[in-house]
């Protein structure tokens, strides 16, 4: 079936309009209520009879409609229950997802809530799919609503369960009850309901309903107005949380803009690509404040914008018009929350990915991976050849936790000779539960099974036609999906669920991995096919505990890049925790040191950083490690004996001064500010 439209809030936030304007034309008092012939004109509908003229039947026609949706939709009329989701990472998904919303609804459902115990009425929460995201109330209630699978995952759209409050308001976009006998299916017959949507206050969209259930004895007809006003109410305090969401993101814009003119043209986009504010740049034609900045129109996919892939998200999601820019990612509690596009008045800045040469987008690429260890300068050379041929088409990486491996997969996707305008799809393999991985992979159709999104989608594999798709943590992956994985890499075509026609795809996979997959071949959870076909050509990204120095490296960058971001000075360093950081085994690795950078920058008693600064496990670590040879009186009573031993050291080396620290056993800054302390030059050796 296929919803139909309504203009934007019909009925706005600011008012509850009167009980009247509330009900549906045809509206029947319950006192009208003619149960005997609902049902007679329910079995007669059933039974091809409906050349009755509406007007003639004890029905309303808002339920009229419904019933005669759901027949010519093939609605099985003697259902007794609705889909429900019970994986419990699936339904703590749901409810993640629809966090702002269940935020909003927090204060009304409390005071509702409170005042519902003991009368027979549960009130619900259901998101824009009209699943089920929160329930309260009458605890007796909630318990037999369960029967029907009236609870948190249970999905109420009219196209799986029939004419009932929640999927009824979602279709028709208007507060609307359903009682007793109206139901379609008949196993709800014995409830009664009253919904009404919720609506974005940024653009109208319907995001949600609130709905009051309950046993047919519950009914009266302000139940409708009680919803009515809950739904006001959720879209009064969802208006107030963006408006200061809103003001946020332009602070934290002026907080970071330290290249931007005041000719500059300007446009701020939020977490969903929606235009909050906008200077010197017009909006692509026919938009507005409020609607989706991204190619194609209003109806077109658009993820919401994450860290991950953040930059290349917002490149192609623009017009043609819009793409000679410069993206700034903007964080609110440390998470990307928006972006701010800069059009420079001169064009000569730099702009995102789109329209930049390769090599450029290579070198951009190379920059972003910092190091100058050789098993790390290994690793960059056969990602840049990798990326650099089309004779590749799959590849692993494979690299402990938190070692960068998604920067090596943007490194392949921005040495594609295609980047210039390709998509790049991240998914991680161990966050897909695995009833959805099929979906996610290959997509599905309307219908494909329960939860199935009402318009189809397309799966990863689709999305990143013509560019390349990193498959994170591909190990993780389900046995059962893995044969259906090596078909399209074999095939170059995907079916979506549900779907016999074939689709081409031509994508470059970058699966990644922090397994040993030969050893998960042996243990027989893992395919050895699909393991030869994604390792044609693999990376082993090293730990940083065998990159030497690179970990320094990594510190003045992290550490850069956080003062820029808070507007302060960089913090320095005591030897002693130089040595520290040097010595440490680092088991997070990259991750663990850029945490460890902004803990610091946040709880360090002053710029400069001491042990004392260090956490715990790290501080012992370097007191267990120290020589006390190095100790100050130590060092000036044989300062002249350690000159030498450095400079004998420097030419046994050969001058590597990585060979001379271990030689000497003392750890490279240690080596440094010795040799600044003697006079040491390099070219001793």
């Amino acid at each position: 079936m296929k919803r139909n439209s309504h203009g934007i809030n019909e009925i706005g936030p600011e008012r509850v309009p009167h009980i009247s304007a509330l009900m549906p034309s045809g509206a029947l008092l319950r006192s009208d209520y003619d149960e005997v012939g609902v049902t007679k004109a329910w079995e007669r509908l059933l039974e091809g009879k409906n050349e009755t003229k509406r007007n003639t039947l004890p029905v309303r026609s808002t339920i009229h409609d419904s019933w005669y949706r759901c027949a010519e939709g093939g609605i099985n009329s003697q259902r007794n229950e609705a889909p429900i989701e019970t994986d419990r990472d699936a339904v703590e998904a749901l409810t993640r997802g629809s966090s702002e919303l269940m935020e909003a609804a927090t204060r009304p459902f409390s005071m509702i809530g409170r005042m519902l115990d003991g009368t027979g009425a549960m009130l619900a929460l259901a998101d824009s799919d009209g699943v089920l995201i929160n329930v309260i109330g009458d605890k007796r209630t909630i318990f037999d609503g369960m029967n029907i699978h009236l609870g948190v995952g249970g999905k109420w759209t009219e196209d799986v369960v029939g004419t009932n409050g929640i999927g009824t308001a979602l279709w028709t976009g208007e507060p609307v009850f359903v009682h007793a006998a109206e139901h379609f299916c008949a196993g709800i017959k014995s409830w009664t309901c009253a919904g009404a949507p919720i609506r974005d206050p940024f653009d109208g969209k319907i995001i949600g309903v609130v709905d009051l259930s309950g046993h047919p004895d519950i009914f009266r007809l302000h139940n409708i107005a009680l919803v009515a006003a809950a739904a006001r109410e959720i879209e009064r305090a969802l208006a107030d949380s963006q408006t200061a969401e809103r003001m946020r993101l332009l602070e934290a814009f002026i907080a970071s803009a330290n290249n931007y003119h005041a000719s500059d043209g300007l446009l701020i986009i939020d977490r969903q690509g929606r235009a909050i504010y906008h200077n010197n740049v017009p909006l692509p034609e026919g938009r507005r404040l409020g609607e989706t900045v991204r190619q194609g129109g209003p109806n077109c996919w658009s993820p919401e914008l994450t860290g991950s892939g953040f930059l290349d998200t917002v490149a192609t999601s623009l017009p043609e018009t819009m793409r000679n820019c410069d993206v700034c990612p903007l964080e609110l509690d440390g998470d990307i929350r928006g972006a701010a596009l800069v059009f420079p008045k001169n064009t000569g800045g730099r702009t995102v990915s789109i329209g930049s040469r390769a090599s450029d987008l290579l070198k951009e690429a190379c920059g972003q991976i910092v190091g100058e260890s050789q098993a790390l300068c290994m690793a960059v050379d056969i990602a840049c050849r990798v990326a650099e041929t089309e004779d590749v088409t799959s590849l692993l990486i494979e690299g402990e936790t938190g070692v960068g491996k998604e920067l090596f997969a943007r490194l392949i996707h921005a040495g594609s000779r295609k980047s210039a305008g390709s998509p790049f799809i991240a998914l991680n393999c161990g966050a897909v539960t695995k009833e959805l991985f099929g979906s996610e992979l290959f997509g599905h159709v309307p219908g494909a099974f329960t939860g199935a999104s009402r318009d189809g989608k397309a799966g990863v594999f689709e999305l990143a036609n013509g560019g390349v798709l990193s498959l994170d943590e591909i190990g993780e992956m389900p046995l059962d999906i893995q044969p259906f994985l090596l078909r399209v890499l074999e095939e170059r075509v995907v079916h979506r669920l549900g779907d016999g026609r074939a689709r081409s795809v031509d994508v470059r996979l970058v699966a990644s991995t922090n397994r040993d997959l030969k050893q998960e071949v042996a243990a027989g959870r893992f395919r050895r096919d699909l393991f030869y076909r994604v390792s044609a050509v693999s990376i082993e990204v090293p730990p940083l505990r065998d990159r030497g120095d690179d970990c320094l490296l990594l510190l003045d960058h992290f550490n850069r890049i956080m003062a820029n971001r808070r507007g302060v000075s960089s913090l320095r360093f005591t030897n002693e925790v130089l040595d520290a950081i040097v010595t440490y085994r680092w088991p997070g690795n990259v991750r663990e040191l850029r945490n460890l950078v902004e803990r610091l920058h946040l709880f360090a008693r002053n710029r400069l950083v001491c042990i004392d600064d260090l956490p715990a496990e790290m501080a012992e670590h370097w007191q267990v490690g120290s020589d006390p040879m190095e100790a100050e009186d130590y060092v000036l009573s044989f300062a002249e004996a350690e000159r030498h031993a450095i400079i004998a050291a420097l030419a046994a080396e050969h001058g590597n001064l990585s060979k001379v620290a271990l030689r000497l056993g003392i750890s490279r800054p240690t080596l440094y500010r010795k040799m600044d302390q003697f006079g040491i030059k390099r070219s001793y050796a």
